[in-house]
């Protein structure tokens, strides 16, 4: 511990069992509940921010943010490069059934410690004594590489399907790259002063944006139903291609489940804002279930929606838009108008799913810094007097996106790679943290009590949920098609390896001699 009287030793948690808060707790927005507080003291944690969620909020916060029959959209051409209509439809269901051990794992986490930390604090309190301090740090990077690409991602995903929209209706339009990076720019601009200035309304808007993607739901789904073509449903669930080449069905579904992974990731985006929501141990881990059931029926149906509705497949991939579903709008409808009304719908979802990624990558990166887990803790981990927010944190992030969009300038590729860097990584700490959950149940060791319990379930749900993501995350660093071209290279592997290696160096050098681990500051009497 004498380690941490270093340059960073002021971002260490502020030691929260003082007598006051050990006295006839008080339930309040600033404070929480009396278990917001005995939660909090468990851990080492002094309550910095502001607890303005309820269970209303923070379940549009997650679903927005997973946003799943949106993404199912926007990420149409993977499967039907990659497995077809059939394909598509039942990789969906494969992964929303494997997804779904993954998140009552996760939510079954969150509430023994529901902290804005999530994944590295579970580690550290799990793992085995003798690697808690090593794969805390690990997965804590592995967090913050996770959400901190996913701002560009989401944002460059509502850019460029503006600019779809522009050629839809401006066929002299010719799409630049830089034309991306502005719009990219200007959707992390929009997404931070939601964060700042509008940052105590946050709870409000994630009420209002709910109402929008449900309804927004219908409006599509009502919409090709009615008025687009459909095929034959022996057409829609039988037809199984390999659009892409790579010479084998089931390889090529396999590499298509990339949409739905993509579609059904982040149930850990609520876990980080848990110290802002009010009774969170208890709250928590049902709003995670309830978006993981809602978002997958809405997905779904959706995909089957559009499945059907898609018409000649091979016009909807080579759609001059760059996006199928926005063809799929424009077949439906036969009006310019019509179709973009239905795309601006994905679009507003996609940037407040921005809003949304920013507020969860700032508290990750927030609570990290908190633990000395990066290079300046001190400066990330500060809360601003009268903000109630990472303030610090929130405009870190912001630059590490514009920063990161700048890549997209010059080459597309890099800046994909590293867009889609987020799944890879996010994926590899649900591995490392479900894993030492099992492995505890595995050791009959002791649980931290619960107000979600798997119970003698856990250790097969936990042990379903491990290797279904080791399945995932071996295929979400394929290639998009086979025998690729440098342009179409799937480059994640090799970024990945070089943050790793990143992180496992300035451990060696400085980490190991300031991170000790969350589990180091807990509240052994409680």
């Amino acid at each position: 511990m004498n380690d941490l009287k270093g340059a960073d030793a002021e971002a260490q948690p502020r030691d929260s069992s003082s007598a006051e808060s050990q006295e006839n707790p008080v339930v309040s927005e600033k404070k929480g509940t009396p278990e917001d507080q005995k939660d909090m003291r468990r851990m080492g944690k002094t309550q910095e921010l502001r607890r303005n969620f309820r269970f209303v909020s923070i379940f549009g916060y997650s679903m927005i943010l997973m946003a799943t029959w949106e993404t199912v959209l926007t990420t149409l051409i993977i499967p039907l490069l990659n497995g077809g209509t059939g394909g598509a439809i039942f990789v969906f269901l494969g992964t929303a059934f494997g997804m779904g051990f993954v998140i009552v794992s996760m939510a079954e986490m969150a509430s023994m410690a529901p902290t804005s930390g999530g994944q590295y604090h579970w580690v550290s309190e799990f793992a085995p004594k003798k690697h808690q301090k090593f794969l805390s740090y690990v997965v804590g990077w592995l967090s913050v590489l996770g959400w901190q690409t996913g701002i560009p991602s989401i944002a460059f995903l509502a850019g460029t399907q503006i600019q779809g929209l522009i050629v839809l209706n401006n066929d002299s339009y010719v799409p630049e790259r830089w034309h991306g990076t502005l719009i990219v720019i200007a959707v992390a601009s929009f997404s931070i002063v939601f964060n700042t200035l509008l940052a105590r309304k946050l709870p409000l808007v994630e009420g209002t944006v709910l109402v929008l993607h449900i309804f927004g739901f219908f409006a599509i789904f009502i919409t090709l139903w009615v008025l687009a073509p459909r095929s034959a449903p022996s057409d829609v669930f039988g037809q199984f291609q390999d659009n892409a080449g790579w010479g084998s069905i089931g390889l090529a579904c396999l590499v298509g489940q990339l949409a739905p992974i993509f579609s059904l990731l982040g149930s850990d985006a609520a876990t980080h804002m848990s110290e802002e929501l009010r009774d969170a141990s208890y709250t928590l881990p049902r709003a995670m279930i309830w978006t993981a059931v809602s978002n997958s029926v809405m997905g779904f149906l959706m995909l089957v929606t559009v499945c059907f509705c898609l018409g000649d497949v091979e016009s909807i991939i080579s759609t001059k838009t760059g996006y199928p579903h926005i063809q799929v709008f424009y077949n439906a409808t036969g009006s310019v108008a019509g179709a973009s009304a239905l795309t601006a719908i994905t679009v507003v979802m996609a940037v407040f799913g921005c809003v949304n990624n920013v507020a969860t990558s700032s508290r990750q990166l927030f609570a990290f810094a908190r633990d000395s887990g990066i290079p300046g803790g001190a400066f990330l981990s500060k809360v601003q007097p009268g903000w109630d927010i990472p303030l610090n944190s929130v405009i870190v992030s912001f630059a590490i996106a514009i920063l990161l969009s700048l890549i997209n300038i010059g080459s597309s590729v890099a800046f994909n790679s590293i867009a889609s860097l987020g799944t890879c990584a996010l994926l590899s700490s649900y591995i490392i943290s479900i894993s030492c959950l099992f492995l505890k149940r595995w050791r009959n060791e002791p649980l931290l009590p619960s107000r979600f319990s798997l119970g003698k379930a856990g250790i097969w749900i936990n042990g379903i949920a491990v290797t279904y993501l080791i399945v995932a995350l071996l295929f979400s660093f394929f290639p998009s098609f086979p025998h690729p071209t440098v342009d179409l290279m799937n480059w994640n592997i090799l970024i990945y390896g070089c943050v790793v290696i990143f992180s496992l160096v300035y451990f060696y050098f400085k980490g190991r001699h300031v991170y000790v681990g969350p589990v180091e500051y807990l509240n052994k009497d409680l």
